[in-house]
């Protein structure tokens, strides 16, 4: 059993609050707002600029890693169905790479910190033995689209109500929440962490933070329509495929600076 990836498609618990346990984030209140991002770097006055380009490049996850989360997102946002038109290029923020990194060393099989999560989203994956690849630990949010039913985030087939065990897809809509453009991460092996009520001894565990948070109740996705056909007007204009792109500065340029 132990040896069997775990996330919320597999054993699902909603919550009160209407997310299960492993809930890729905690829907807001009806009519709530997200509040401010935390996804732009840290700067203490009197800090050189030296030491904060060396804390700017400090990573905590490998570039591999790093590299094929994102461009998993990516994929799977440019190819929704039906067509997203406000779908944005998500990119890699080392701040929420920072804070997933964390609470990943915490080692504890629950969403947090609390106070972070009223600004940002969250995916947590967990496993034990050998994987091929991080991807292992990301693919299970995606197969939940199998049970969403467009457009709302709380409606899986059949629907899970207040307190059940059944099908969960706040993984998958947060991965497509048009509006959540960044994303970071981090991996850590956990000693004796408690999941479920079981120690696993060795456990790989994965945390993604987004921004802005996503899932909000009540709320679609992404506006259905011709792909970029209502990007932000940040945007400039700049379509690459099926998402608003933006047009000047990438997350690859910044990760090889």
């Amino acid at each position: 059993m132990q040896s069997q990836l775990f996330a919320v498609d597999f054993i699902l618990l909603c919550m009160s609050y209407g997310a299960s346990a492993l809930s890729s984030t905690i829907p807001a209140a009806p009519g709530s707002l997200p509040g401010n991002n935390f996804t732009s770097a840290a700067q203490s006055s009197g800090t050189d600029s030296s030491s904060f380009s060396r804390s700017r490049r400090k990573r905590f996850i490998s570039q591999n890693d790093m590299l094929a989360i994102l461009d998993y997102h990516n994929k799977v946002r440019g190819k929704v169905f039906p067509p997203a038109a406000n779908m944005e290029y998500m990119v890699w923020d080392d701040t929420l790479a920072k804070t997933s990194e964390d609470w990943a060393h915490a080692c504890l099989w629950e969403h947090g910190p609390s106070h972070l999560l009223r600004f940002l989203g969250q995916n947590l994956s967990v496993r034990t033995g050998r994987y091929r690849s991080i991807l292992q630990l990301v693919k299970p949010w995606y197969d939940e689209v199998k049970d969403y039913s467009f457009p709302y985030p709380r409606d899986c087939n059949p629907r899970c109500p207040l307190r059940c065990y059944g099908p969960m897809c706040t993984h998958y809509t947060q991965m497509v929440w048009a509006t959540s453009n960044k994303v970071g991460c981090a991996i850590h092996t956990c000693h004796n962490m408690n999941v479920w009520g079981s120690v696993w001894k060795r456990a790989t565990y994965l945390v993604c933070n987004y921004s802005p948070k996503g899932n909000w109740i009540g709320e679609a996705p992404y506006k259905v329509g011709v792909p970029c056909s209502a990007c932000p007007p940040s945007y400039g204009g700049s379509c690459s495929n099926n998402m608003c792109f933006p047009a000047l500065k990438t997350n690859y340029l910044h990760w090889f600076k």
